[in-house]
């Protein structure tokens, strides 16, 4: 008669591994999870921002009485004051270049920044874009955008702001390297100018990027499927197994 019993350390050695694929199956199923509400979140947060971007634009006043202001049209009068011009890099349409952040000065003295579009590389110099410098009192539209209050992530660059380079939206930075008078406050967020065309051509406007990546369906097929495959594996090896000892 043979002899079936499983020795101490084998039987050990086998709830350790039970123990791990219990707890990778339940972590898999875990991250599955979490990015199924990933999912529902990321997709109300893309009809929330369509729904603003396409309201009527308010004043900076009914802004100011909102908690979140992200992606809210506004509009707001005042004179650029491009001397204190910032430049974001960045790329569009395929080129790299920069967002040209400029100060507008309001009518109760205090100012805002304002992305007022993209310039290609080599269009940097505001010398080269003369026609696009307007004067004067005028009107923009856009979209509110909060500052960052920090670098989002060590991947990106450290701001150049001797070279007027900027890898990460930081508005205390932009305010104190920019030549405005240190009597003019600076709002704690930016605008998004609308496409409405400069003279000459730039920068062009409307670069606000809204269609947010939405993976989460994805990822959470991935995280499932590996849960899946991870018990058929092991089904497969306890079928093996009786078998063996049957």
């Amino acid at each position: 008669m043979t002899d079936t019993a499983i020795p101490p350390r084998s039987r050990a050695f086998m709830i350790v591994m039970a123990l791990v694929t219990l707890l990778a199956f339940v972590t898999l199923l875990a991250l599955g999870t979490w990015q199924v509400q990933r999912l529902a979140w990321k997709e109300d947060l893309l009809a929330t921002i369509d729904a603003r971007i396409h309201a009527a634009p308010i004043t900076l006043d009914e802004l100011n009485r909102r908690d979140d202001i992200e992606y809210v049209p506004v509009r707001v009068s005042g004179h650029f004051d491009h001397a204190a011009e910032r430049h974001f890099f960045t790329t569009h349409e395929g080129m790299s270049g920069y967002n040209v952040y400029t100060p507008l000065i309001m009518g109760n003295g205090e100012a805002v920044f304002v992305n007022r579009g993209f310039v290609p590389f080599d269009r940097k110099d505001a010398a080269g874009r003369a026609q696009g410098q307007v004067a004067g009192e005028l009107q923009v539209t856009g979209l509110a955008r909060k500052g960052l209050a920090e670098k989002p992530s060590f991947a990106v660059p450290d701001n150049d702001p001797a070279k007027n380079i900027f890898y990460w939206k930081d508005i205390r930075q932009m305010r104190e390297t920019s030549d405005l008078p240190v009597d003019v406050p600076v709002l704690g967020y930016f605008i998004d100018a609308d496409a409405t065309p400069n003279p000459g051509g730039l920068p062009v406007g409307g670069t606000t990027i809204v269609n947010l990546p939405n993976n989460h369906l994805q990822y959470a097929v991935t995280w499932y499927g590996l849960a899946a495959a991870l018990a058929v594996v092991v089904a497969a090896w306890l079928v093996r197994r009786l078998r063996h000892r049957a």
